[in-house]
């Protein structure tokens, strides 16, 4: 990809093991307790004085560790190495795309210091970049945030100093033009900046951001994806993923903590468009730390977190089970990824809650590994895609897509949803059973002799070897016995419908 012109834009103002665990969290009651009267001071306030004692190397860490607390309590140098990488890295299932990081993930580390410290940064710009990149962080108090000091071309490194004047949580991003491109690439990370008496205690810390990320083909479409300008200009975002891809936390990657224990997530939005709903499925935010700034709400739902921005969640875990981190904006985590995952392992307390651990229906096709997923789609690339592969994945993407309202064992529901087991309405067209999942059908349908009359919606979001491997494992599963069905078949059937623009593909 070449760019011409390319100028410096300066913008003015502008691992699960191992998350930091504090003994001695403080009980329930401690966390309603009301916020200070007292005014932090702001900036006024956070020039506390010369540096004390040796440099310090700042602590990175990768999404979603966070540093330790600095235990320190007079202001420090602390030195900052952080080095731009442009890696190809999955974002979905047999989905790649070419992320330009700082420090090689998506976020970028974490960096952890205490308000009145001067900070020494330097930018190195790996060799193996095509790009050259800066770092604008919002923690700055100066013109552009440190972009216009750290421009640095492939190979070099930019160094520059600054103050943490403000306490707080902060987002960085790179700010070279294209500055959208740079950041829907997934350049941005967060700074926390402590007050000089450091957090409160709690049990776990994790580090988690949104991101929206354009690509040429559309939602899990298969291969190495590139970039797409025009959908990002036109905010038409194929994924929003937390922490940079669909499995970042989810499965084994998902965060984990105890029955008993204090959580908090920081929790930034990267953007580079859109404004996150951030919501916990099953629990309820004891504080929110809006906006990232010194004060907090009380017992929150959802919080607003715009692009560019960040905020502190915390929380008391009390039955165990598995929780889910959404954008509350819904479409976003169902159908562009926006999912992750906090499970929680300890005694079940029925008094508060008697319901079942895990919700299959939220948690969908990221239930258990998709590792089948995977197989399948190496093995279309490949040209050695087996039925049985196809029948593995098209399990899993049922799971997710079909169960509720065929139900897990293709029984469907009396009178409103018709059985897919053993369905002689299903196996006497193979190309119609195509058409229903691409196109939907509405209206009365007679399946083994039974009257069914209810909506199926179109399900053409999904992609032509989605649809190919549910149909393959439903063809041959629960009773079912016929032939593989292919991603040219599909295309094929798909190819014979029209549609009006802005519909589905």
């Amino acid at each position: 990809m070449r760019i011409h012109g390319l100028t410096l834009l300066a913008l003015v103002g502008c691992q699960a093991p191992g998350p930091a665990v504090h003994p001695g969290a403080p009980p329930a009651a401690a966390m309603a307790s009301v916020a200070p009267a007292t005014d932090t001071g702001g900036s006024a306030a956070g020039d506390l004085g010369p540096v004390q004692g040796a440099p310090i190397e700042a602590a990175l860490t990768s999404p979603p560790v966070v540093p330790p607390p600095t235990g320190r309590k007079v202001p420090a140098k602390v030195v900052v190495n952080l080095e731009v990488r442009e890696l190809t890295l999955p974002i979905s299932t047999g989905v790649d795309y070419t992320f330009w990081t700082f420090g090689g993930t998506v976020p970028g580390s974490f960096i952890r210091v205490r308000q009145g410290d001067t900070l020494e940064f330097h930018l190195r710009n790996h060799p193996d970049s095509k790009m050259p990149h800066n770092i604008d962080l919002h923690a700055v108090t100066g013109p552009g945030g440190g972009a216009a000091s750290s421009f640095t071309a492939p190979g070099h490194e930019s160094r520059f100093t600054f103050k943490a004047l403000n306490q707080g949580i902060f987002v960085y991003h790179c700010a070279t033009a294209p500055v959208g491109m740079h950041v829907a690439n997934g350049m941005y990370g967060l700074i926390l900046v402590e007050p000089p008496e450091g957090l409160r205690r709690v049990d776990r810390e994790f580090y988690v951001m949104q991101g929206d990320f354009y690509t040429v083909g559309k939602y899990r479409e298969k291969g190495l994806q590139p970039f797409d300008m025009q959908k990002a200009i036109d905010e038409h975002a194929t994924y929003v993923l937390l922490n940079g891809s669909e499995g970042a936390l989810v499965g084994d990657n998902a965060l984990k903590a105890r029955v008993g224990e204090t959580v908090r997530i920081f929790f930034g939005n990267g953007g580079p468009n859109l404004v996150s709903s951030f919501h916990v499925i099953g629990e309820i935010f004891d504080r929110v730390y809006a906006e990232g700034g010194t004060r907090y709400q009380e017992n929150v739902q959802t919080t607003l977190v715009p692009a560019g921005g960040a905020t502190i969640v915390e929380f008391r875990l009390e039955v165990p089970g598995t929780y889910l981190l959404v954008d509350h904006s819904i479409f976003r985590t169902f159908n562009k990824g926006a999912l992750g995952m906090l499970k929680v392992e300890g005694a079940e307390n029925k008094g508060i809650y008697s319901g079942k651990e895990v919700d299959s229906v939220y948690i969908a096709d990221k239930a258990e590994s998709d590792e089948a997923i995977a197989t399948a789609a190496e093995g279309l690339k490949a040209g050695t895609l087996t039925t049985e592969q196809q029948i593995e994945a098209g399990g899993k993407l049922y799971a997710g897509t079909c169960s509720a309202c065929h139900q897990a064992e293709g029984q469907g529901l009396p009178s409103v949803f018709p059985p897919l087991a053993k369905s002689d309405f299903l196996m006497a067209d193979k190309a119609r059973s195509i058409g229903i999942v691409l196109n939907g059908l509405s209206g009365k349908v007679t399946v083994n002799g039974a009257d069914f009359n209810s909506v199926m919606p179109p399900m053409s979001q999904l992609n032509d070897d989605e649809v190919a491997n549910i149909l393959t494992f439903v063809r041959n599963r629960f009773g079912n016995t016929g032939e593989a069905v292919s991603a040219a078949e599909v295309k094929a059937v798909r190819s014979q419908t029209p549609r009006p623009p802005g519909a589905a593909h």
